[in-house]
């Protein structure tokens, strides 16, 4: 694991699992009750994809198309930072870690290659191969289908159809690190 991540006081769980498995719902709620419970929770979301987030003819996206390396935008309400890589290398999550905030937790959706304790979010009708068989990251499988026989020991199964079961889980992640 790489120092900057190990650094941390916070834990970093990684959210993994394949497209339509429901990672982001559970996020959302596991999200939700943490902060509810006075959690500070940070998030980071891996996409394949080119993402817009601002439209193009505001003026940070201006800035930004105008040759800006990084845009800031704040307000009274949020900031964000936009970096245009313009072909440079994806940073690695140790250096999007660094930038985050002192938090209670770190949530990462996606980064399924990262040396991070893994949740993973399995279902069986997907048709797509179990992550846990191949990774010893992953520490704990939220599925919507029993524990199978060949399911390491290490492996925490948690029932999917129970959020609240994958809350209380993650509560004690949180506990364990303070």
């Amino acid at each position: 694991m790489d120092t900057a991540i190990e650094s941390r006081t916070d834990p970093i769980v990684a959210v993994v699992g394949w497209s339509g498995s429901g990672k982001t719902t559970l996020l959302e709620y596991l999200i939700a009750q943490l902060a509810a419970r006075g959690l500070r929770v940070n998030v980071i979301k891996h996409s394949h994809h080119d993402v817009l987030l601002e439209p193009p003819r505001k003026d940070s996206a201006r800035l930004r198309m105008a040759g800006a390396a990084e845009v800031m935008l704040a307000s009274p309400f949020r900031l964000s930072v936009v970096r245009e890589l313009r072909g440079a290398a994806e940073p690695a999550l140790s250096d999007l870690v660094a930038r985050l905030a002192p938090a209670d937790l770190t949530l990462v959706e996606g980064y399924k290659w990262e040396a991070v304790d893994k949740l993973e979010v399995y279902r069986p009708a997907l048709g797509k191969p179990a992550l846990f068989i191949e990774d010893a990251n992953v520490v704990a499988v939220a599925s919507d289908a029993p524990r199978p026989d060949t399911a390491p020991a290490r492996l925490s199964w948690l029932d999917l159809n129970r959020p609240d079961q994958v809350l209380e889980w993650l509560a004690g992640v949180v506990a364990a690190r303070s």
